[in-house]
């Protein structure tokens, strides 16, 4: 009010009044623009006509991709996957062989991914049983951490390390590629910066080659196993054998901290070597939780041309059970394109939106054709009633 006037400094001191500009003042022109009837018809017209092609495009870019996918194991088994079924008994190991036919000419990358159905890792308690700060490296555990990793922290005095649910029910299945003359890579198949800042092995960690062992001999002659054992024979490693690492084919020594009182990843699946641990990127892939219940995940690739009529040879080494959560397991080789694998789902959104759109507008059309509304006529007005 005006006696409030009187109290304000002058303008050359107000230091945190606002600069004299549209902007800041809140003048800048605005477009207020007026949507009369034809306007809107002639927006959902344009709206249709555009969705509806772009609908066709994504619908025949994801008729072109090739897709191969066997079903391997279920809760209601097919006479199809029987053979490979483990009902519910979980690390069964138990070995499959399936053929993929290649129908068409393929360019690399080639994918492979196993597909899960009605597994739900978008469960807001499992997505927060883990230890991100455990998963980065540190031994040492709040009591925070503790309480979300529950029931997956401890197993009687031993702690899991990492501890959580999704850690502890990783897809442990062993896919194999059979083919001689066609490799299948399991690397950079994880986000590079999950790898790189996201997972680290524990504080101590440690590994270095075996010095009594050959670097060559894997192409050689393979060591006994009383040589792996003398590689660990110091003190400073815990390993009880040399292991062979899959990414050199060189023997190690290794070194996990309080081995006696913590179980860790390679203790808990046999598939993860000590020598990776957490950062084994079918790991890394896993604990990227998915946001559907029905999911692919990539289990590896291939880096050369496929021709029609090939067929691929997959082993499986099926561990993971699915029947007691009424679930479906499958593999999948396919190829992607810039809306990523095959997938009918986004070119039928785009149909229905833009069919929405034309018979909205063929709606309004007609409308205002047989029974037009004036603009601002004074009949649709209501004044109140005295």
């Amino acid at each position: 009010n005006d006696d409030n006037k009187d109290d304000l400094p002058p303008l050359s001191e107000q230091t945190r009044r606002p600069a004299d500009t549209a902007l800041l003042q809140q003048r800048v022109k605005a477009w207020y623009p007026y949507l009369d009837p034809w306007w809107v018809i002639i927006g959902f017209a344009i709206l249709g006509a555009i969705f509806i092609p772009v609908g066709y495009y994504i619908t025949a870019a994801s008729d072109s991709i090739f897709e191969g996918k066997i079903q391997y194991d279920a809760f209601d088994l097919s006479s199809s996957v029987e053979d490979c079924g483990i009902n519910t008994t979980a690390n069964a190991q138990k070995l499959c062989e399936f053929n993929i036919s290649i129908t068409q000419d393929l360019e690399p990358p080639i994918l492979i991914h196993y597909e899960i159905d009605n597994f739900h890792q978008n469960h807001r308690a499992y997505q927060q049983s883990r230890d991100s700060i455990q998963l980065k490296g540190r031994t040492t555990q709040t009591a925070l951490a503790a309480q979300n990793c529950a029931p997956l922290n401890k197993i009687g005095g031993v702690r899991l390390n990492p501890c959580g649910l999704i850690a502890n029910t990783l897809f442990n299945d062993v896919i194999t590629l059979e083919n001689e003359d066609i490799t299948m890579i399991e690397e950079g198949i994880a986000w590079t910066s999950d790898i790189e800042h996201v997972y680290n092995q524990p504080d101590g960690f440690n590994k270095s080659l075996c010095p009594n062992i050959d670097p060559n001999s894997s192409t050689t002659s393979p060591p006994n196993s009383t040589t792996l054992e003398e590689c660990c024979n110091d003190s400073d490693w815990s390993c009880g054998m040399a292991k062979q690492y899959h990414k050199d084919g060189k023997y190690y020594r290794y070194h996990y901290p309080n081995e006696n009182e913590t179980q860790y990843l390679y203790e808990t699946y046999n598939s993860i070597s000590p020598l990776d641990g957490v950062l084994d990127e079918h790991f890394i892939v896993w604990m990227r939780v998915a946001a559907l219940p029905k999911f692919r995940k990539l289990y590896g690739w291939i880096d050369q041309p496929l021709k029609t009529g090939m067929n691929l040879t997959f082993s499986i080494q099926n561990n993971w059970e699915v029947t007691s959560f009424k679930g479906r397991k499958s593999l999948v080789v396919s190829k992607g394109n810039v809306f990523g694998g095959k997938n009918n789902a986004m070119g039928k959104f785009y149909f229905g939106v833009g069919w929405f759109c034309i018979i909205t507008a063929l709606f309004f059309a007609l409308k205002q054709t047989i029974s037009p509304r004036l603009v601002a006529d004074p009949k649709y007005l209501r004044y109140k009633e005295d």
